[in-house]
């Protein structure tokens, strides 16, 4: 009879499961790459001043623990996610940011 080793791995937790998903997707709709590029990611244009050249990895500091982001390299010049910030902890501006994403959509749900 053979012998099974198992590795007892932590069960995956919904909010730091949540942060991740919701930095991905702040990442996704940020414009400013599209605008340091002048193109969407994926299509060719005249007019752009640069290239995307992958990623790179990005320590992000919540209570929840730290993960890891993927945020997108340029060839010339440098981008940095607007919740992403050097002298505020991460979380923090993360919540910020939601805050008033949100203030704004019920202050938009009012007015319909």
């Amino acid at each position: 009879m053979k012998t099974r080793y198992w590795i007892l791995l932590p069960k995956p937790d919904p909010l730091y499961a949540m942060i991740q998903w919701l930095s991905e997707q702040l990442m996704e709709i940020d414009v400013s790459v599209s605008k340091k590029v002048n193109a969407e990611k994926g299509v060719h244009s005249s007019e752009r001043t640069t290239y995307r050249c992958g990623t790179r990895l990005r320590r992000f500091d919540t209570r929840l623990g730290t993960m890891y982001l993927l945020i997108p390299k340029l060839r010339e010049g440098r981008y940095i996610p607007f919740f992403v910030t050097e002298k505020k902890r991460s979380e923090e501006a993360l919540i910020e940011v939601v805050q008033e994403a949100f203030c704004e959509w019920d202050f938009d749900m009012e007015d319909r």
